[in-house]
């Protein structure tokens, strides 16, 4: 029998609620540049399931709501339980970009001993996002 092997987009998906789903898409829009890949509302103007993309990297996002995996955003938990740290090519021009959308900007843009150029913002739920040029996947340099 032969395997046939699928190309993936991604392997690894963070997954994220918003206590406002819809709000949380148009600002990561606007802000981080995500674009909105696909959005499944339900009745009530809250979101199901969404995905939003940024390079090749994907986000699936949804409107908190009381389900049994218990997932609440940030603000509601009182706290930071997570964050997701992006590769981008340029890091200053998306600094810039999120600062301007009014992303309350954690940790300044700025040059690390390992090499990388790095900043963090939270949305306005609170979700921890660290954006900058270090690639973990790629080969160590020579």
């Amino acid at each position: 029998m032969s395997e046939t092997k699928t190309k993936r987009a991604c392997s690894i998906c963070p997954c994220l609620r918003y206590g406002d789903a819809p709000a949380a898409i148009k600002w990561l829009e606007q802000a981080f540049g995500f674009e909105k890949k696909m959005a499944v509302n339900n009745p009530d103007g809250t979101i199901a399931h969404a995905e939003i993309r940024l390079g090749d990297g994907l986000v699936m996002l949804g409107s908190a709501k009381g389900d049994s995996f218990g997932y609440i955003s940030p603000r509601d938990a009182g706290g930071v339980t997570q964050s997701i740290y992006i590769v981008l090519d340029d890091v200053d021009a998306h600094y810039r970009r999120a600062k301007a959308a009014g992303a309350e900007i954690v940790i300044d843009l700025h040059d690390t001993d390992y090499g990388s150029r790095d900043y963090s913002a939270k949305d306005p739920e609170g979700h921890l996002w660290h954006f900058g040029t270090y690639d973990p996947a790629a080969p160590p340099p020579m």
